[in-house]
């Protein structure tokens, strides 16, 4: 191992907490969104210091990669969902989602 892997760790671990801060303070679908996508990129971070560290730095990448390619797909599905969210209730508001009970 080397010694960046701390610097891996640290940043990794600090966009995943800045994302759950942000999931906590925060009630705006966007901005929900935005700290649900921060904690993916910590947790790609994570992977890819960790194939650093191992020296695995391929595998690390096509793991990286594959998470990216779900990531979007799982990115244009939710802001439809939340487009459709904001036509019906005019607002971004979690707490008025329980409008939207059939």
């Amino acid at each position: 191992m080397t010694d960046t892997w701390y610097l891996y760790l640290f940043f990794s671990a600090a966009l995943v907490f800045a994302g759950l801060l942000g999931l906590l303070a925060r009630r705006n679908l966007i901005k929900l969104f935005i700290a649900i996508e921060v904690i993916a990129k910590g947790i790609s971070l994570l992977l890819l210091g960790t194939g650093f560290a191992k020296d695995n730095v391929l595998t690390a990448q096509a793991l990286v990669v594959t998470f990216i390619v779900v990531e979007v797909s799982l990115v244009a599905t939710a802001l439809a969902l939340i487009i459709n969210i904001y036509r019906q209730t005019k607002s971004l508001d979690v707490r008025k989602l329980a409008k939207l009970k059939g």
